[in-house]
């Protein structure tokens, strides 16, 4: 009877072993893909990098979308010049050329090259691209790892869909298909899941969901927390809103010591000193919320400010 009864517990304690176990693979798992970036402000920010998966799940789903927007553009022009009296269809086949050219090239780089740094398919399943230096995303690295996408992925598969007539047509489509698997396969043989144009635009892709803002940065009014510090103008306008996203993620996920770093940066750069017994967060909190009251206001008047180097008004 002891026997029996001991079973089962010995049976509990193995499932409750094999499921920590379990547990720490996944832990040590997804602790590969976080990188530390460092901004120029000096914060260490740990950010997950994208999968493999994730990167083609993404790119599929803007394929589709890009497809499903060639379709209705077409349909749109033929119905249009078809209205006028014009040969429709014929128009729509010459005009498609063009529609699919700016679709093509212009489609990633218009998403990414703004502020959330994604495309729609990248936001559906949490990802944006980042700098791997930890800076500003800029255009010029936009452009560059989108323009690879030509070679990488459309010239081949253009070789691929290209009819077999002859034997060097079929050698040519058999370059397109080891073009291919070169270019796709590689994200599978470095650490950081990078394309062919990550590495030449010096970007990467990182895991970016949803998140509301924690408790301490959101529970108090920006404006009345600003106001037990009383910054000027000209404090606020020495950052704008590259510097207000950074400070938003060192506030979210940073330790208490990259706070105290980031507050004293801020106070070098503004010219404040620092008063007896004043709390770091409290000074970053309400740093971040003047800043973004500041910034929100001068979007109302059309004011723009990107970043620290943005000196035009």
């Amino acid at each position: 009877m002891a026997k029996a009864s001991a079973a089962p517990a010995v049976d509990s304690r193995r499932e409750a072993l094999r499921r920590r176990e379990l547990r720490l693979k996944e832990n040590a798992r997804q602790a590969k893909r976080v990188r530390a970036l460092v901004t120029p402000e000096g914060a260490a920010l740990n950010l997950k990098i994208a999968t493999a998966s994730e990167r083609a799940g993404a790119f599929l789903l803007d394929f589709t979308l890009q497809i499903i927007l060639i379709i209705v553009s077409v349909f749109v022009i033929a119905w249009m010049f078809s209205s006028m009296g014009f040969r429709g269809w014929s128009v729509a086949g010459s005009l498609s050329a063009v529609v699919v050219f700016f679709l093509r090239n212009f489609y990633f780089i218009f998403f990414e090259i703004g502020r959330k740094a994604a495309t729609p398919g990248k936001r559906a399943l949490g990802l944006r691209v980042a700098a791997r230096n930890g800076g500003r995303l800029t255009a010029n690295a936009v452009l560059a790892r989108n323009f690879m996408r030509e070679l990488e992925v459309f010239l081949p598969l253009s070789l691929l869909l290209m009819t077999v007539e002859d034997e060097v047509s079929a050698w040519i489509r058999l370059l397109g298909i080891a073009w291919t698997a070169v270019f796709v396969l590689f994200p599978l043989f470095n650490r950081d899941k990078l394309r062919v144009g990550d590495l030449i635009a010096g970007t990467i892709v990182i895991h970016a969901p949803r998140t509301k803002l924690k408790k301490d940065i959101t529970s108090a009014s920006p404006l009345s927390t600003a106001a037990s510090f009383a910054f000027t103008p000209a404090e606020l306008d020495a950052y704008g809103i590259h510097e207000l996203h950074v400070l938003e993620d060192v506030l979210r996920q940073s330790t208490r010591e990259i706070k105290a770093r980031v507050a004293e940066r801020i106070r070098e750069k503004i010219g404040r000193e620092k008063q007896t017994g004043e709390d770091d967060l409290a000074f970053l909190e309400a740093y971040y919320g003047a800043l973004r009251s500041r910034l929100e206001q001068q979007m109302l008047f059309g004011e723009r400010k990107e970043d620290k180097f943005d000196t035009g008004r």
